[in-house]
């Protein structure tokens, strides 16, 4: 039995997840995501096809995240037409978040030309992304499905966002069986709302994440700590915190601790804005599934309402989200997209980039080239929807926000399957910068592991 693996993205780098799993003449594909970062690199890798349409037997999908989901629209454009597997969380939080890109791409060629710049025509559109929800199949944890003929597939819970899924892929010949996990995006123990992440068992060989393999996060209790921090400051000098945050996951999780922070009297009861409609919408599929939430964690066991509480205010229609940028008292304004690439948080920032009452509050990984990332830098000046902008807001830094698992709780998660994988080969580390993937390396070699981090187009025979 040969299988192979095909490498065509988040491979040296944190965007874009693909991989290919390759066995007599059949493709399973796990993973289709969007790359993000500088505009002309990410326009060519994201037109790129990892492999001919009509040589694509199914998707796995791991999560919802659009670097991991954000090309499957494309995929349906260009005429793919077969199944795609996701948890059902992740197929109901596909709905509006592809729709969501597909509508920003239409929306970024549409600017572009109508100032007369050189646009290239949208990757795909909204029509598009439910031409690709309409293929997707959703299925619960811990149920074993058969993909295609020879591969079957699992899916227990990383622990990253809601949906979010560990991949335990069985190929198998005859009676020879190759178990192939990719890890996908591997969350932190003690997450609000989301459950603690599962490291699968019986493993041959390993496609793992490493965003974070060469340092720790702080305490996640320090996080909201912080968080009270940074509002108390900021509503004291009378400004507003504006917050790049992902819509699903990250936002939720925010409100969370800001509820939580309301009920210890730790924060002023300010006002709290969600602007934005996918956030909005994302929120509605958590609403719709609380049989996946952490029946651990304070809020949720008190059935205490932590998406839905006074001050709380969405924001869905443009002028309602113009109307802030005229507000003069203090406010928390959380917007998408994360990493400051799109959406309405480009808007305030432009508006409140410039006063120095205001924080800039960034919760999360910024990629290279991302304005995210140059705002982390505290760049004195920031190009934003192209005016020069100069940074005098205070930007606060709260790594702990992650989603993902650091350097110690990948540690742990590898070591967990290996403990439960005897027969363990080989472990191919993806979805990282050069820097973290090297330092994981080094530190899983130390432990006796194979271990590798495998340029994008590189294919191996397992």
């Amino acid at each position: 039995m040969t299988i192979e693996i095909t490498f065509a993205g988040a491979d040296r780098e944190v965007t874009g997840s693909c991989h290919l799993v390759h066995m007599d003449g059949r493709t399973v594909m796990l993973d289709c995501g969007m790359f993000q970062g500088r505009r002309a690199e990410t326009n060519e890798k994201n037109a790129t096809l990892p492999a001919p349409i009509e040589s694509l037997n199914a998707v796995v999908l791991s999560h919802a995240h659009i670097d991991h989901s954000g090309r499957l629209p494309f995929l349906a454009a260009r005429g793919y037409r077969n199944r795609i597997w996701a948890t059902a969380a992740t197929h109901d939080l596909c709905i509006p978040m592809l729709a969501d890109s597909g509508h920003i791409q239409e929306q970024d060629a549409a600017f572009l030309q109508r100032h007369g710049r050189a646009a290239a025509p949208p990757l795909y559109t909204m029509e598009d992304a439910k031409r690709a929800t309409d293929l997707m199949t959703g299925v619960l944890y811990d149920t074993p499905f058969d993909v295609i003929p020879g591969f079957r597939a699992n899916y227990v819970d990383a622990g990253h966002i809601l949906g979010s899924a560990s991949v335990i892929l069985d190929c198998q010949d005859g009676q020879r069986t190759r178990r192939i996990v990719f890890s996908g995006d591997i969350g932190r123990p003690g997450m609000s709302i989301i459950r603690d992440p599962v490291p699968p068992a019986g493993a041959h060989v390993v496609i793992m994440e490493s965003t974070y393999g060469d340092r720790d996060h702080g305490p996640l209790e320090a996080s909201r700590e912080e968080l009270g921090r940074v509002v108390r400051e900021t509503a004291a000098r009378g400004g507003k915190v504006l917050i790049p945050a992902f819509a699903v996951g990250r936002t939720q999780e925010l409100l969370y601790d800001l509820r939580t922070l309301q009920l210890a009297n730790q924060v002023p009861m300010i006002p709290i804005y969600v602007d934005s409609p996918l956030a909005i919408d994302i929120t509605a599929v958590f609403r719709a599934h609380p049989e996946i939430f952490d029946s651990q964690e304070a809020l949720i066991r008190s059935a205490e309402h932590f998406l839905d509480f006074p001050g709380l205010n969405f924001t869905r229609s443009v002028d309602e989200s113009k109307a802030l940028n005229t507000l003069r008292t203090p406010a928390i304004i959380i917007a998408a997209s994360g990493m400051a690439e799109s959406g309405r948080i480009l808007h305030h920032l432009k508006n409140g980039a410039g006063d120095p009452r205001n924080a800039i509050l960034i919760v999360g990984f910024q990629a290279e080239g991302t304005l995210g990332r140059r705002i982390s830098e505290q760049q004195k000046t920031i190009t934003v929807l192209g005016e020069e902008i100069p940074l005098r807001a205070r930007v606060e830094i709260l790594p702990g926000y992650s989603a993902h698992a650091d350097r110690t709780g990948l540690h742990a998660w590898i070591s967990a399957v290996r403990a439960k994988s005897p027969a363990l080969e080989q472990v191919f580390l993806v979805h990282g910068e050069p820097p973290a993937q090297d330092s994981f390396a080094a530190l899983l070699a130390q432990d006796g592991l194979r271990v590798s981090a495998p340029a994008r187009g590189t294919r191996v025979t397992l």
